[in-house]
């Protein structure tokens, strides 16, 4: 990030290890999309309702370079979960990653159109760091990670298994998103 990450606490005291939670889904968020420019996080916990409990509030702003900026205003409704800080933080972050996942689809649809690409093959796979390639179209081996397989399969990806992908073009050149087993078998 350009600007450091931004912590506030509002009706609340600040809690250094809330904010280290904070931090790592930041990070992770960061990791997911690398030119995020700012991030400022408000955790929330308005006055006690004998309707709604102890719940808390989580708003994300992410800034984003050329506009299109990422909001989240997670709020408790009638969700339990919320009463635990943490969920509040993880379901705030989980939004706003669906979110920039929508952002990066639309600013690919403007800068380019691409027709589907034929399967690929996982080239490598590198479980523990959470990475792994894929040998596509050309001879071409593209990095995916983690968070661009569909679905959360990436457990279930192995070398020599046929995939589906989308490429863009990242901050590190090309890379896969989108990727989707089509075998469950190892293709030889």
């Amino acid at each position: 990030m350009e600007i450091p990450l931004e912590i506030a606490f509002e009706g609340l005291e600040p809690s250094e290890t809330v904010a280290a939670r904070v931090r790592q889904e930041a990070s992770k968020l960061e990791h997911f999309y690398h030119r995020i420019t700012s991030c400022r996080v408000v955790i929330d916990k308005p006055h006690q309702h004998h309707q709604k409990g102890n719940a808390y509030y989580v708003r994300i702003h992410v800034t984003l370079p050329g506009g299109g900026d990422v909001v989240v205003s997670k709020e408790p409704g009638h969700r339990r979960s919320h009463s635990d800080v943490y969920n509040a933080i993880h379901d705030a972050f989980a939004a706003a990653k669906r979110q920039l996942q929508d952002a990066m689809r639309k600013r690919q649809l403007r800068t380019k159109h691409r027709e589907a690409l034929p399967p690929g093959i996982i080239a490598k796979i590198y479980p523990y760091e959470g990475y792994g390639l894929i040998a596509g179209p050309g001879g071409r081996d593209l990095y995916f990670d983690r968070d661009s397989v569909a679905e959360g399969g990436f457990e279930n990806l192995e070398a020599g298994q046929e995939v589906m992908f989308s490429e863009v073009v990242g901050e590190h050149g090309a890379q896969a998103v989108a990727v989707r087993a089509i075998a469950r078998r190892r293709m030889h």
